[in-house]
C-alpha cells in the first residue's frame, strides 16, 4: 500500500440509500469532510420498492426529519406526481402525509444535491473490510475503533468515523422461485466482502428478508375495471421550507383493484413452490408488508385482498403493483396476476422477488446508534433491522448527527419517545430489539397527540439548531413562524363574539379556524395551511395535550436518572436474574430506557433506584 493511495475523511459512509443520503449530508454540512461509498451509482437514493414516500406514521417521520435539517421532505416536494394526506378522518394526531414520487427524478434530484454539496465526495467503490484498532474479533469485553474501510481494489480510507447504511445489499440475494442469485436490489451489486468481514469480527448479524411486487407496462393495464385513486387539490409540502407555496401540477392518479378466489387457489395449489414456503429463505420477513403468498395463507377466510397500481415516474411505462410481494416462480406469477380486474391481459416487464440480506442486531447499538462494540462505529437504516425508506432516512440523519458530535466530544443527541417519532423509533430498536424488519405505526407511540405533523417544527427545530444540524436560515423561518402562531392563539383568547371568544368557539367540533373569517372584523394574519392546522389543533385539543404533557413530565424524571455502561448488575442485589441479564446486555443510558427493557419488571426498577441513591451517597461521603 502506498502513501499516495491514502485518503483521509472525517466521516466515511457505506451505502448510499435513503440513510446513507441523510447520513453524508448532514455530517458534511456540520463541517465535516465526508465521503460515501457505494456499489452502483444507481443505489443513491434510489427506491428499489414502492416508489412513494410518507404514509400513516411515516409521514411523520419525514416531517421530523425535516424539521432537523435532513434532506428527504424537501427532495419529496421537489419530485411529487401526487401528494395526498391519509387519515382526514380521523384525529390531528394520525394525519399523514403521502406523495407518489417519481423515483427516476427522486434519484437524480438527490444524486445533484449530494455532487454539489461542499465537504461531500461520492466514490463508487466496494467496501470490504473495516479497519480496526485491534485488527482480531471484538467483544463486550475487547473493545475496538474503528479507523476506517478497504476496497475491492486494496484502497484504503482512514476517518475518525465510519456509518454502515448498506440497506438490503449486505450479503443480498434474490429469490424467484426456485431461482437464486447473489444480488442486490434491482438487480444492482450487492456487498458480499463486507459481510464476511463483519461476521468475522463478530458483530451479531442475521438474516432478514423483504420483497417487491412485479412490474407491469402502463398500456397493458385496464383501468376501466379498477377504481381511479386521485391526489388531493389541496397539496401539503413535507418540508417546512416549503410552507406557503403553490404547487401547480398534473397529478398522476394511482388505481384500485382486488384478488379474488381464483388468484387465491392458484397461490396455494402452488405455494410449494414459493422460496419463502420451499426453505429456501431463512430469513424473517415483514409482519406488515407480507408477499401475497403470506396473506392469502394466512388469511384464507378472506375473500379478496386490496392492491395498488401506482406509476413509477412521469418518463416511464412502468407500473408498480402495491401489495402483491411475491417469491413464487415466475410463470405462476403471470398465472394469479392475469386473474385480477385490470390486469387480465398485463405485461409483466419484471417479476416480483423476494431478497435476503444480513443486518445487526439493534440492540448491540447505543441509542446514539453507535455501536457498543466498536468504537466511533455508527450503524443505520435496514442494517439496523427496520424497514422502509422513512424509517431509514430517520436512522441515517441521526447517525450522522451523532457521528459529528462524537468527532467533537460533544453529548449525542437522544430523543426521546415524548419528542418524536424518531426516538420512538430507535429507542424501540436499541431498547426492545427486532426479531423481523421493524415498521413504524402511530400505535407505537405513547403521545401521539404531542408528535403530530403539524408541529414537528416545535418539537424539533430548536433541538436541531442547538445541535448543529439546523441552518440559520432554517432556524430564522421557524422562530418567526412560532412568533406568528403564538400572536394568533393569543388573539383569538381576546377576539370574539358578544358571547364567546374565538379561542372558545373553536373549541367547538363543529368550529374550523377559516369558518371564524366571517365573524372576525380584525384584519387576520395571513397563515399557511400548515400554520392554520396548528392553531386550530392547539386550541381544540387543549386539554388532552395538557393532560399528557403532565404524563411526560412524571416520565421524564426517569429518563433525568443516568445509567453508565461500566455499572455491574450481577453486583446489584435484588435483581431478578432475567433483569440481571437484560441490563447487561442492552446496558441502558437512563432508568427510563431500563424501565422499557423487556424483562425488567417495576421491582427491579425501584432496586436500581434505591441503589442509584445509594450510590450518590456514597460519592458525596467520598467527597
Amino acid at each position: 500500500m502506498k502513501n499516495k493511495d491514502i485518503q483521509i475523511y472525517d466521516v466515511i459512509v457505506i451505502g448510499a440509500g435513503h440513510a446513507a443520503c441523510e447520513a453524508g449530508l448532514i455530517a458534511s454540512r456540520m463541517g465535516m469532510k465526508t465521503v460515501i461509498f457505494c456499489t452502483d451509482i444507481e443505489s443513491v437514493a434510489m427506491m428499489p420498492c414502492n416508489p412513494s414516500i410518507g404514509g400513516t406514521g411515516k409521514g411523520h417521520l419525514v416531517k421530523e426529519i425535516d424539521a432537523l435539517g435532513g434532506e428527504m421532505g424537501i427532495n419529496t416536494d421537489k419530485t411529487f406526481i401526487q401528494s395526498k394526506m391519509l387519515n382526514t378522518s380521523k384525529g390531528a394526531a394520525v394525519h399523514s402525509s403521502r406523495a407518489q414520487a417519481d423515483k427516476h427524478r427522486y434519484h437524480e434530484e438527490m444524486l445533484a444535491t449530494i455532487n454539489n454539496q461542499q465537504n461531500l465526495e461520492l466514490v463508487v467503490e466496494e467496501v470490504t473490510d473495516l479497519i480496526l484498532d485491534k485488527r482480531d474479533s471484538i467483544s463486550a469485553d475487547n473493545s475496538a475503533t474503528v479507523k476506517g474501510i478497504i476496497t475491492a481494489n486494496g484502497s484504503e480510507y482512514f476517518s475518525k468515523a465510519v456509518i454502515i447504511c448498506t440497506g438490503t445489499f449486505l450479503g443480498g440475494k434474490i429469490f424467484i422461485g426456485d431461482n437464486v442469485k447473489i444480488s442486490g436490489p434491482a438487480d444492482l451489486t450487492p456487498s458480499t466482502e463486507l459481510s464476511k468481514n463483519l461476521y468475522s469480527l463478530g458483530l451479531p448479524l442475521r438474516r432478514f428478508k423483504t420483497g417487491t411486487p412485479a412490474r407491469m407496462l402502463r398500456d397493458s393495464l385496464d383501468y376501466s375495471k379498477m377504481k381511479e385513486q386521485k391526489g388531493d387539490e389541496k397539496i401539503v409540502p413535507f418540508s417546512f421550507m416549503n410552507e406557503g407555496k403553490e404547487y401547480e401540477i398534473d397529478q398522476i392518479s394511482c388505481w384500485l383493484s382486488y384478488t379474488n378466489e381464483e388468484t387465491h387457489k392458484i397461490i396455494l395449489d402452488n405455494l410449494e413452490k414459493s422460496a419463502m414456503y420451499s426453505g429456501n429463505i431463512v430469513g424473517v420477513g415483514p409482519r406488515y408488508c407480507p408477499s401475497i403468498e403470506d396473506k392469502v395463507s394466512r388469511f384464507r377466510d378472506r375473500k379478496r385482498h386490496q392492491l395498488f397500481v401506482e406509476p413509477e415516474g412521469l418518463d416511464t411505462d412502468w407500473m408498480y403493483i402495491q401489495g402483491m410481494s411475491s417469491s413464487l416462480p415466475e410463470d405462476i406469477q403471470h398465472e394469479f396476476y392475469s386473474t385480477i380486474p385490470g390486469l387480465e391481459n398485463a405485461t409483466i416487464v419484471k417479476p416480483a422477488y423476494a431478497i435476503e440480506y444480513d443486518c445487526i442486531d439493534p440492540t448491540s447499538l447505543r441509542p446514539s446508534l453507535e455501536s457498543k462494540l466498536i468504537n466511533n462505529l455508527f450503524c443505520a437504516g435496514q442494517f439496523n433491522g427496520s424497514s422502509g425508506y422513512e424509517e431509514a432516512a430517520s436512522q441515517g440523519l441521526i447517525a450522522g448527527i451523532n457521528a459529528v458530535r462524537k468527532i467533537r466530544e460533544e453529548k449525542p443527541l437522544v430523543l426521546r419517545r415524548d419528542q418524536s417519532y424518531i426516538g420512538v423509533l430507535i429507542d424501540d430498536l436499541v431498547t426492545k430489539g427486532t426479531n423481523e424488519p421493524y415498521r413504524i405505526m402511530t400505535s407505537r407511540a405513547e403521545y401521539r397527540l404531542l408528535l403530530r405533523q403539524d408541529n414537528a417544527d416545535r418539537r424539533l427545530t430548536g433541538i436541531g439548531y442547538e445541535y448543529g444540524s439546523v441552518s440559520e436560515e432554517r432556524y430564522r423561518r421557524y422562530i418567526e413562524k412560532k412568533e406568528k402562531v403564538d400572536r394568533e392563539i393569543e388573539r383569538l383568547k381576546h377576539k370574539g363574539t358578544d358571547r364567546n371568544t374565538f379561542y372558545e368557539l373553536l373549541k367547538r367540533p363543529e368550529f374550523t379556524y377559516d369558518d371564524l373569517a366571517e365573524l372576525d372584523d380584525e384584519t387576520r394574519p395571513d397563515l399557511t395551511e400548515t400554520e392554520k392546522i396548528e392553531v386550530e389543533v392547539e386550541i381544540k385539543y387543549e386539554g388532552y395535550i395538557r393532560k399528557q404533557i403532565i404524563e411526560v413530565e412524571k416520565l421524564t424524571k426517569l429518563e433525568e436518572k443516568a445509567l453508565y455502561d461500566d455499572i455491574d448488575y450481577n453486583s446489584i442485589g435484588g435483581l431478578r436474574l432475567e433483569a440481571r441479564q437484560k441490563l447487561s446486555k442492552i446496558k441502558p443510558i437512563t432508568l427510563g430506557q431500563a424501565s422499557r427493557i423487556s424483562g425488567v419488571s417495576p421491582a427491579d426498577i425501584n432496586v436500581l433506584l434505591i441503589w442509584l441513591e445509594k450510590e450518590r451517597r456514597n460519592k458525596n461521603t467520598c467527597s
